[in-house]
């Protein structure tokens, strides 16, 4: 039989992974729907600690604590999918930085100064150039790509 103590730093350990990437992901990205997965990953890292717990002592209150987790994610799900809905249906986007908009009144407005906006001359987009030709070549571009 395996050492209890051991199997209980497996679990305890895949659940801190598990929360862990939840964590950084929900931190990291600005899409509202990965953040919410985040969350739920963070939620499953928790459970899997309590279960562990659970089984260590040999007591139910672990998995019992874990049934009433998912039940409250349930909901937690379900509201989340109605902001995400509402938030796409004003704004045509799932960015985070559109609830700005939504603040108290007297409330600073958060600037983000990591992602430039973009600019029109960003929007150029390539053209085919008709069959059986080459397409002219700038030989400044090819000498010198300012985006690599």
């Amino acid at each position: 039989m395996a050492d209890p103590a051991a199997e209980l730093f497996n679990y305890l350990t895949v659940g801190g992974i598990l929360f862990a990437l939840g964590l950084i992901g929900f931190l990291v990205r600005r899409n509202m729907i990965v953040m919410f997965l985040c969350a739920e990953m963070m939620l499953q890292g928790i459970s899997i600690s309590l279960v562990a717990w659970g089984k260590y002592h040999a007591n139910w209150g672990g998995q019992m604590l874990v049934i009433f987790i998912l039940t409250v994610a349930a909901c937690e799900a379900a509201i989340a999918l109605a902001l995400v809905l509402m938030l796409f249906h004003r704004s045509g986007k799932l960015d985070i930085a559109f609830w700005q908009e939504m603040r108290e009144d007297g409330q600073p407005a958060y600037v983000d100064r990591e992602i430039p906006e973009e600019r029109e001359e960003d929007k150029v987009w390539p053209t085919l150039t008709p069959a059986g030709r080459l397409p002219s070549r700038d030989p400044e571009i090819d000498l010198h790509r300012s985006r690599v």
